[in-house]
């Protein structure tokens, strides 16, 4: 039997920024570059904002932001819990061929754990990120002719 490899395993955290609104701007291309906050099931709190918007608290309440966002040309969305599990499927899928274990830890965060061989896939798993997030964006396959 061969010798057991005296390297310790790698670990991966892929956590996706601001992921609930990075979903709905995929497929809303007005969204990009504005205030934007994704609110809780029953519309009341903020579960998720977009890097522009406004210092806004994840949980704060719809009613203290309203004003503000409306200021800004902000939105308040809805949760949409379809599109949000079937981008989660998306991501899940392209890291999967790269990982041999993994511990999903959120809709949008992920550990992976790659023992010594698998460690020289780490760039494998960076290129497959980075193509995600080309195909992923809102201008990816866009054509410029209306």
């Amino acid at each position: 039997m061969g010798q057991a490899s005296t390297c310790p395993p790698a670990y991966a955290l892929v956590d996706a920024n601001n992921f609930y609104v990075s979903c709905e701007r995929v497929f809303d291309y007005h969204l990009r570059d504005r205030p934007e906050v994704v609110l809780s099931n029953n519309d009341g709190c903020c579960v998720a904002r977009s890097a522009e918007a406004l210092g806004i608290r994840m949980g704060q309440p719809l009613f203290e932001v309203r004003d503000r966002l409306a200021q800004h040309q902000g939105r308040a969305l809805s949760s949409n819990d379809a599109l949000h599990g079937d981008m989660r499927s998306r991501l899940m899928q392209v890291i999967g061929p790269f990982r041999p274990e993994q511990e999903v830890y959120s809709s949008d965060e992920s550990f992976l754990r790659f023992t010594p061989v698998f460690g020289l896939y780490l760039d494998a798993v960076r290129r497959a990120l980075a193509f995600y997030k080309s195909s992923a964006s809102p201008t990816a396959g866009r054509s410029k002719l209306k």
